[in-house]
């Protein structure tokens, strides 16, 4: 009797842990739907046009810029600006 039941451990942990992980696959399903807070109305344009990260978007571009676009973050003020009051003329277009 024992024979046969030692035959069967494996499935019976291959079971127990595919029940597992889909547990926690649900678990994490239902924590990702969340529903993030309304933005106030008065939110500043860079807090509407990146809702979707909620820390903020770094306006630093690390990719070749034309010299109009420098001399526009430097008249924004860009290396000072703090979330969510950064200036939409501190990211590219």
């Amino acid at each position: 009797m024992t024979d046969r039941l030692n035959r069967f451990w494996p499935l019976i942990a291959s079971a127990a842990f595919a029940m597992l992980l889909a547990a926690n696959a649900a678990q994490s399903a239902a924590t990702l739907k969340e529903t993030r807070p309304a933005l106030p109305t008065d939110a500043p344009s860079a807090q509407q046009a990146f809702a979707d990260a909620p820390d903020g978007v770094d306006p630093v571009v690390t990719g070749p810029v034309s010299a109009a676009f420098k001399q526009r973050q430097a008249s924004a003020n860009c290396d000072a600006a703090v979330w969510p009051n950064i200036p939409m003329a501190c990211y590219p277009d």
